[in-house]
């Protein structure tokens, strides 16, 4: 018995709760029963004690044989499982790779073992018996999860326990294959516009019109069969396409030929026609899809058409094409169209803000002051929105000017001004500019966001309000000026028209923005500055808002002394210095200074600004798209002007990148209008 109580197995059944207040409860009842049957009778108690130390024996000996059935089922167990793990390693369809600290395979499993073709690795350093995957377990050692990854011609889901030094490969070749070809046959929309149709055949004959129109469908019909496309016309100027992502993938490595094609080959018979086409993706709902490829569609126009927009629900868009500066096709229509429907607008609102961007220029101001004409001359109320303190010496020397029109300097007033007067009834007017984030308050934006008016002439960005009432947005007219002067011609005749100093403002904004007429500028522009010349506009006073101070000429010059010269000496690059603010209007004459050299066909200036941000401002003669260089920085703007602002970066880190982009940028083309005719 006292061997018994030694042995491990009753040690390990008395380690049990439930065995063990057992035992002792039975103990402690037989002891008590022997202690009473003595106490009544010694006879009686030797009787229940020899039945006692029988029971005991019994129990002892049953519950020993439980011991021993239960160890030996427990060892069976463990062996199962172990055994099971083995085979498990040995056997599963997971590849496994157990590293030392050195890096050195201490094992592989067999399922593993077939992708090095059992050649005999354990105990080489892994770098040695396949690199890749080395570099593989290297990149992923502190993921968090698995990844998907390519190793030899295969697809695994890989994951790396650096804790352990083990990786495991999963094989997902087949489902990738699966996921990919579902990625892959995703439906795409798209709309084709021809941007000058209507303009091109208004004076052709009819044959003339018919052998165009058949010469465009016939190409597009032929890209489309190339391309394993559905092609269907709408109308004599729209098409309707259906594709799959697949195909997409391909017409965005050929960087949409077609637009060039088509171009190219009308221009030869002196009828270039150009496309516009917004397409759109990664959406089931055929309807929101097609709602998406419009929206795009749009895009591209605002920005002056003859570019294709690519764009996934909720990703940004990929803009291709767009090369060329764009044709002037507005009318004389569209200008009074608008010019009705801002008065109709006008009429429904309590009063109307109009506000330009940030840092404004004369084309902005002066835009604002046209723009408060027209209300006044339609009786309704409109402030002006400007920040004072932050103007250039030009629009400084014009406020000054404003101070003998108290008319107009009594509705000039500060963003936080605009935004108690502002109600759920008042209208907003963004001139010269179409980004929220660049006007000179955001907050009024937000507060007006359903109410507001769109007037630009710079094509237009992603950044774009959701919800405007009125947009009038054209890239090819030369300035705002000159799209808010022809509004005039629609105004009433009894109200009194601009005054010289507006009419000064508006024609110097229009000088400034065409270089003194000779960029940009078209027979409008002409038409438009003749007529504010008409309404009192002062040479004499426009040479004194464009004169430049001592300090700005000075640091113009210390800006174009840093220039260095890329791309075969045809662009030059000037950048200021880490730790010196600039102002961006002396920022841009830089730039338009060095375009003005021989042989430079791109010019671009980087300086530190006062808000602490780096910006860049871009120039070219035509033949260089700095808009596509500055859009791929953060920015936009125009083929021959643009510019963009970067946020955390040091100059020289702007620089760097810039040269970067510069040298090796596939958009930089030298692709002049000339040559394109040709």
């Amino acid at each position: 018995m006292g061997n018994f109580f030694r042995h491990n197995n009753w040690n390990f059944l008395i380690k049990n709760h439930a065995v063990r207040w057992n035992f002792y409860y039975l103990t402690l009842m037989t002891i008590v029963c022997l202690i009473l049957a003595f106490y009544t009778n010694w006879i009686l108690g030797m009787i229940l004690l020899v039945i006692a130390f029988v029971g005991i024996w019994i129990s002892v000996h049953q519950l020993r044989r439980l011991v021993v059935d239960t160890e030996e089922y427990i060892n069976n167990l463990t062996y199962q499982v172990q055994r099971g793990q083995q085979e498990a390693l040995l056997e599963m369809p997971i590849g496994m790779v157990m590293l030392n600290k050195n890096g050195i395979v201490s094992w592989i499993n067999p399922y593993m073992a077939r992708y090095f073709q059992f050649e005999h690795i354990v105990g080489k350093p892994l770098d040695q018996a396949d690199e890749e995957l080395a570099k593989l377990i290297e990149k992923h050692r502190h993921d968090k999860g698995p990844v998907v990854v390519s190793w030899r011609d295969h697809r695994f889901e890989f994951l790396v326990q650096d804790r352990y030094h083990v990786c495991y490969l999963l094989d997902v070749t087949k489902y990738e294959q699966i996921s990919e070809r579902y990625r892959h046959e995703q439906i795409f929309l798209g709309n084709i516009y021809l941007d000058n149709y209507i303009e091109l055949t208004q004076g052709m004959s009819d044959s003339a019109v018919s052998n165009l129109h058949n010469y465009v469908t016939s190409e597009l019909s032929h890209w489309a069969k190339d391309n394993h496309l559905l092609l269907r016309v709408i109308n004599e100027d729209n098409y309707f396409v259906i594709g799959h992502y697949q195909s997409l993938i391909e017409l965005e490595k050929q960087k949409f030929k077609i637009l060039d094609v088509i171009r190219e080959n009308t221009s030869k018979q002196n009828s270039p026609v150009t496309l516009s086409v917004g397409i759109a993706y990664g959406q089931s709902d055929l309807i929101k899809l097609a709602d998406m490829a419009q929206r795009n569609l749009d895009l591209a126009l605002g920005r002056g058409g003859d570019q294709v927009v690519v764009r996934e629900e909720d990703q940004r868009a990929r803009f291709y094409g767009g090369r060329t500066n764009p044709m002037e096709k507005r009318t004389r229509v569209r200008a009074r169209m608008i010019s009705q429907a801002l008065q109709e607008l006008m009429t429904q609102a309590d009063q109307v803000f109009v506000m330009g961007h940030s840092n404004p220029d004369m084309d902005s101001l002066g835009a604002c002051l046209g723009i408060r004409r027209i209300a006044e001359m339609n009786g309704h109320e409109c402030w002006i929105v400007l920040d004072k303190e932050k103007v250039h010496s030009d629009i400084a020397r014009l406020m000054m000017e404003i101070n003998d029109y108290q008319s107009i300097r009594d509705r000039i007033i500060t963003p936080d001004e605009a935004i108690s007067k502002a109600t759920d009834s008042s209208l907003l007017v963004m001139v010269d500019h179409s980004k929220p984030s660049m006007s000179i308050s955001p907050q009024l934006y937000e507060r007006l966001a359903d109410r507001t008016i769109i007037i630009d002439h710079h094509r237009r960005g992603e950044e774009f309000p959701e919800n405007p009432l009125l947009v009038y947005i054209e890239p090819y007219a030369s300035s705002t000026c000159e799209l808010i002067t022809e509004m005039f011609e629609y105004q009433p005749r009894e109200s009194e028209s601009l005054n010289k100093l507006e009419a000064t403002a508006m024609l110097t904004g229009i000088q400034i923005d065409t270089k003194s007429f000779t960029q940009q500028a078209g027979t409008r522009t002409f038409d438009a500055a003749s007529y504010l010349r008409s309404a009192g506009a002062d040479g004499l006073m426009i040479q004194y808002f464009m004169k430049e101070n001592v300090h700005s000429f000075m640091e113009r010059n210390h800006l174009i002394a840093t220039a260095q010269f890329l791309n075969n000496d045809k662009m030059a690059l000037c950048a200021g210095e880490d730790d010196r603010v600039y102002d961006p209007v002396i920022v841009a004459q830089a730039a338009d200074t060095l375009l003005q050299m021989d042989g430079i066909d791109a010019s671009f200036v980087i300086a530190k600004r006062a808000n602490g941000k780096v910006g860049i401002s871009a120039r070219s003669m035509g033949n260089v798209n700095v808009q596509i260089i500055m859009e791929k920085m953060g920015g936009g703007g125009h083929l021959a002007n643009a510019a963009t602002q970067i946020d955390g970066k040091s100059v020289s880190e702007v620089k760097e990148d810039l040269i970067r982009l510069l040298t090796t940028n596939d958009q930089i083309e030298n692709e002049t209008e000339k040559e394109q005719q040709q």
